[in-house]
């Protein structure tokens, strides 16, 4: 089991700058990512955006605005148009946005487009790198809000005070399916933990640190999928649903993110037909909410009022 927590170490941009320039490319899942390169923005705002006013979404083309477009060799990121709907709905300028899984830093890019106070945790020091190089560009205000980067584990957010933040968006690993650092799971790494089960045990610890810290009242999204064992689906999903309503969080939304061009679809194209198995072309995105002081997660529940 996972038990040791590595201590939490805030990212500064002096450390950034001091491994920039000993390092020109970090490693992700044995891809290697250019760092330190002349960022060329064509747009910093997305063009015809509309808040999403449905429980299916589905981004085709993935968004280019911004340092966007430079993290398209990061598997498993998501595309910014997720983090950017849920920032605008669930928040307020201003307010602090909490991503503990940050990867690339593409929740952080969209904090700090839409001046939200942007704090990402990442278990992976080159992954904080990576997200702090992305967060190297200027907007068109010079009063633009900070984005705190930390190295550290979801699981223990030990330097953050009870109900402090306003909205929690993030997408941590699936299990093993991609392993995103060279950290073993005994090291805290939740990408390198192959039991489902042990996974699941995992993330209710993750669940307990969000809602300790998230305000009542206030949102936590999670995008999380599903895998196939012996050509069976692995409901993975639900399974973390479920811890984080066991720890207090109510449903507010299931959404379901459709997705493309995912790297290895072509691979398993021919074996789906001779094997017969339907290849997974969706993720659950789940919008929790904290009850207030007064409500619990079953008055919400068993209530009569449908808004």
């Amino acid at each position: 089991m996972c038990q040791e927590y590595i201590e939490m170490m805030a990212v500064t941009g002096k450390d950034f700058s001091t491994f920039k320039q000993a390092n020109k490319k970090v490693v992700i899942d044995d891809v290697e990512i250019e760092i330190g390169a002349y960022k060329k923005i064509t747009e910093l705002q997305p063009k015809d955006f509309a808040l999403e006013i449905t429980n299916v979404w589905s981004f085709p083309k993935r968004g280019k605005w911004a340092t966007h477009y430079l993290n398209a060799k990061y598997r498993g990121n998501w595309a910014p148009q997720v983090p950017r709907n849920l920032i605008l709905r669930y928040s307020k300028e201003g307010e602090i946005v909490l991503d503990p899984f940050v990867g690339s830093g593409t929740t952080l890019i969209e904090c700090k487009l839409t001046n939200r106070r942007g704090i990402g945790i990442d278990i992976n020091r080159e992954a904080v790198m990576l997200a702090l190089d992305r967060l190297d560009f200027e907007t068109l205000h010079d009063d633009y809000l900070e984005q705190k980067v930390f190295q550290g584990d979801a699981r223990n957010l030990n330097f953050l005070t009870d109900e402090s933040i306003d909205l929690i968006v993030t997408h941590p690993p699936y299990a093993n399916i991609i392993g995103y650092s060279k950290l073993s799971k005994k090291e805290g790494d939740l990408s390198k933990v192959s039991s489902i089960d042990e996974f699941c045990e995992e993330m209710t610890k993750v669940a307990k640190e969000f809602f300790r810290v998230l305000k009542p009242g206030r949102y936590c999204a999670i995008l999380i999928g599903d895998t196939r064992r012996q050509k069976h689906q692995v409901l993975i999903s639900f399974r973390v649903m479920e811890k984080f309503l066991e720890v207090g969080f109510a449903l507010k939304e299931d959404i379901i993110k459709i997705q493309h061009n995912t790297k290895t679809e072509h691979l398993w194209r021919k074996q789906s037909i001779k094997s017969n198995f339907l290849l997974l072309a969706y993720e659950h995105l789940f919008i929790f909410r904290k009850p207030e002081a007064k409500e619990t997660e079953r008055r919400v529940r068993e209530s009569k009022k449908w808004w």
